[in-house]
């Protein structure tokens, strides 16, 4: 459970930070660039840019910005693809505050592809009625925003990252979160490190790795939903994992990307006999949502058909100019993209539920701000659109720097020192057997498709795991898989990405968002777990 500050010994710090950032992706350091030159720590995992997600995302950033787009037609396509689900003012204050924000990017040094007359050059992915998808080298976007962004955090002198520094737990007190608490050597050392601080925003990303095929780093394990839950937080719409359809299936982990702008610009989803299936299920083809085509592509390869994106005819010889990043994976693996169909399988590669959070990133817990993946704003509903991700992540970001600006005086105390607690918690959680037992259980019985007895059976053995290994980073991970498996349980419908083949249609009276606390997950799974 979360620590209390008289647990930690020695208390040695000499005064509060101001405020701290968990996770250096995206939303993390465009926060951190916000509310400078106000003084901010950021903790980070991996060194800045390697464990993020932001760093690997392909696409780009949606923004209607395009003489015949429109917030109007961006808020509808997002409507759409969200299934019922979207709340539908805080989609159209994102979508507003879009081109505000990629000009900040552009600003902070960000090379978006522009035309020969240098206006920014627009891309379209499915779903989206409009090209309005502003990239970087075709599929380079997500890797040239962070190298940008942290070239600009390397020159902020009130921005100190601490790199290595891998968060296990909030700091709360009854309601208040008044800090974290962390392990240095990327996790590795004997003792944690307490920070104190008066404003704590929660940047930790997405629960890719609790699943056995995904898109995501390995950082990506759910640990800031769960840290947050445990801490009393609540969270929303944690049933909702996307599943992105064009994982290259070449067996890595975790698993290389095609992009969807593959198939915005005209590439097809085959299978062995080179039938094109996607014309079968929807009227759109490889251009519907997402949920719609991973659901196809999950169902060729189950059946043994398997599925290809033939890029051959799109793309063909021009694949290693416009794509890169894609080019340099098939590669690799022994495949010329340029010549050969890519094998693809759906992987987990976003989760729309998370820390809910309203219109400036707070939380249910005071002192407790979040953005990115790691929340639930409602913008996203049960699907999320193509390349609306970073543009959440940026504009929920800023959000978050003003709120704290207006909220919080300018203190006086910056100094910050270590609270080094001793603790036998050392435990390496990538390569335990009880985290891959989890993986393979999340992606039997809560993947693409799900059923109730699944569900009952992957909900009883996650509280068999977590009481096999009470762990603190551990109990992070159940905490997070439980709230999923418990969602998707509660969710008797399919509609968007959840998709549950035992009640395989919406239901009116479903339509509405999910919002859970641990405590309450935890005692539906112990009903179930007998």
């Amino acid at each position: 459970m979360p620590t209390n500050l008289e647990s930690m010994r020695p208390q040695s710090w000499q005064g509060i930070d101001d405020i701290v950032i968990v996770g250096g992706g995206l939303a993390g350091l465009f926060c951190a660039l916000k509310l400078a030159p106000r003084p901010v720590t950021v903790l980070a995992a991996a060194p800045i840019g390697q464990g993020a997600s932001s760093a690997w995302a392909q696409g780009g950033i949606a923004a209607a910005m395009s003489p015949g787009d429109s917030f109007d037609k961006h808020l509808a396509d997002t409507v759409a693809a969200g299934a019922g689900l979207v709340e539908e003012k805080m989609a159209r204050l994102m979508i507003s505050e879009g081109p505000d924000r990629v000009h900040d990017l552009l600003a902070y040094g960000v090379p978006f592809d522009r035309d020969l007359e240098g206006h920014l050059l627009l891309s379209r992915e499915a779903a989206h009625s409009e090209r309005r998808i502003v990239r970087v080298a075709g599929d380079r976007a997500g890797g040239a925003i962070m190298e940008a962004l942290i070239s600009a955090v390397r020159r902020t002198p009130s921005i100190r990252v601490m790199e290595g520094y891998v968060v296990e737990e909030l700091i709360a007190e009854g309601r208040f979160v008044s800090g974290v608490i962390a392990r240095p050597d990327a996790g590795q050392s004997k003792t944690r490190v307490a920070f104190p601080a008066r404003a704590v925003v929660l940047c930790s990303g997405g629960v890719g790795h609790l699943y056995q095929v995904t898109t995501n780093p390995a950082e990506a394990r759910g640990t800031g939903v769960g840290m947050a839950a445990r801490a009393g937080a609540v969270i929303a719409d944690p049933e909702f994992v996307q599943f992105h359809p064009t994982a290259i299936d070449i067996g890595q982990d975790p698993a290389p990307l095609a992009t969807e702008a593959l198939r915005g610009e005209g590439a097809v989803l085959v299978n062995r006999a080179g039938h094109r299936f996607m014309a079968d299920l929807h009227a759109d083809a490889e251009l519907a949502p997402r949920d719609i085509v991973a659901r196809g592509v999950f169902a060729e390869v189950a059946a043994g058909r398997g599925a290809f994106l033939d890029c051959t005819r799109a793309i063909g010889k021009d694949f290693a100019r416009r794509f890169p990043t894609v080019h340099a994976s098939c590669i690799a693996a022994g495949i010329d993209p340029a010549t050969q169909a890519i094998p693809v399988v759906p992987a987990v590669h976003y989760h729309m539920g998370g820390v809910a959070v309203d219109a400036d990133g707070r939380s249910s817990l005071d002192g407790l701000w979040a953005a990115g993946e790691v929340t639930s704003s409602g913008v996203h509903g049960a699907n999320r659109l193509a390349s609306n991700s970073l543009l959440e992540a940026i504009v929920f970001a800023g959000r978050i720097a003003d709120s704290i600006k207006g909220m919080l005086p300018e203190s006086a105390l910056y100094e910050w020192a270590k609270s080094a607690g001793e603790n036998d918690d050392l435990v390496t959680v990538e390569d335990s057997p009880e985290l891959k037992t989890l993986r393979g259980l999340m992606s039997s019985h809560a993947g693409v498709v799900r059923d109730e007895a699944g569900l009952k059976l992957l909900i009883r053995e996650l509280v068999g795991l977590e009481r096999k290994r009470p762990r603190v980073r551990f109990s992070n991970i159940v905490a997070t898989a439980k709230l999923i498996a418990v969602g998707a349980y509660l969710r008797t419908e399919s509609r968007g990405a959840h998709m549950r083949s035992d009640h395989p249609a919406s239901q009116a009276t479903l339509r509405h968002r999910t919002y859970l606390t641990l405590k309450q997950t935890d005692r539906i799974a112990a009903e179930l777990a007998g």
